[in-house]
């Protein structure tokens, strides 16, 4: 057993993860927003010294790339700062630190996934932000440290584009959804369990992509969610009275209409690819994120039962 502080803990990973580690009988130290601003030095010196942990996760993070662009400086206090706050608390408690990080330290315009070692160079202030995170993190704690990139996470909690792709099924909404940009759809209860695994398996120090093997476009990823809305209302009729899907043809039901990036225009610019190699997991040990389907059809049925809404992509 190792004992554990995670920052960021009512975010999206930082639930799914403090659950994961909860079940296991994990020793945690859950910290919100509310309770820890890593961006206050001091402050985080003294909950690293208070909890006295083996493994620090910090989840606390920007997360708001189209606000990033007016606002890098806040953002960098966050992803950079607070990033470099943790690290030095954590070299001088003997700690080891996961952070994670983002695709978005890529420049997106690759035509093959991106290994843990290619070349860093974000096109906008998210990026750059994430990545002098990852940059204070190694520089502070060399062979201490994991930096885990992830991308396109959707989860039970709080806002993601599965939950915003659900409501438009209910509603009946046939939504307009980029076809351009490819990624990994990625479930953050799969990511909570490879960070487990990192510490479990002693894995060496490093970059490692913690995202779904695979790939699909935004438009594909709301495809087959609306598929499975649409099976699941399907299966829960009630055959007895002979019900279908209130009465309609299944050609009828909504479904996502494919559409370029430059008929969704955002202050960030998006990556076109953001794929990302795992070669990192099998030499250390450890099976990388299955396929992104597969992953999305054992989310689903939780996700679909905790309800809420989300934002768009």
């Amino acid at each position: 057993m190792s004992r554990w502080l995670v920052t960021g803990a009512a975010g999206m990973l930082g639930r799914d993860l403090t659950a994961l580690l909860a079940a296991r009988g994990e020793e945690i130290t859950a910290l919100t927003r509310a309770d820890l601003d890593i961006t206050d030095l001091a402050a985080v010196a003294k909950a690293v010294d208070a909890a006295k942990p083996d493994v620090v996760v910090n989840c606390a993070a920007w997360t708001a790339v189209d606000a990033a662009e007016e606002h890098e400086a806040r953002a960098l206090a966050i992803n950079g700062h607070g990033a470099a706050n943790l690290a030095a608390a954590c070299a001088a408690a003997g700690a080891l630190l996961v952070h994670p990080s983002t695709d978005y330290v890529f420049d997106g315009q690759a035509r093959s996934p991106y290994p843990e070692d290619a070349p860093t160079a974000p096109a906008g202030a998210y990026g750059r932000t994430k990545l002098a995170g990852e940059q204070a993190v190694r520089a502070a704690l060399p062979g201490a440290s994991y930096i885990v990139r992830t991308a396109w996470l959707y989860g039970a909690h709080g806002k993601n584009f599965v939950k915003t792709m659900l409501r438009l099924a209910a509603d009946g909404t046939s939504p307009g959804v980029v076809a351009d940009q490819h990624g990994q759809p990625t479930w953050t209860a799969d990511v909570a369990a490879q960070v487990v695994a990192l510490i479990e398996r002693s894995a060496p120090p490093g970059v490692y992509h913690a995202t779904s093997s695979g790939q699909t476009s935004w438009f594909g990823f709301a495809e087959e969610i609306f598929q499975h809305y649409h099976a699941s209302v399907r299966a829960g009729q009630d055959q007895d009275q002979g019900q279908d899907l209130g009465g309609e043809p299944e050609r009828s039901l909504a479904s996502p209409r494919p559409i370029s990036t430059a008929d969704y225009p955002t202050p960030a610019r998006r990556p076109a690819y953001s794929v990302l190699g795992h070669d990192a997991w099998p030499a250390a040990g450890i099976a990388p994120i299955g396929d992104w389907k597969e992953a999305l059809h054992r989310a689903l049925p939780g996700i679909m039962a905790t309800g809420g809404t989300g934002t768009g992509q």
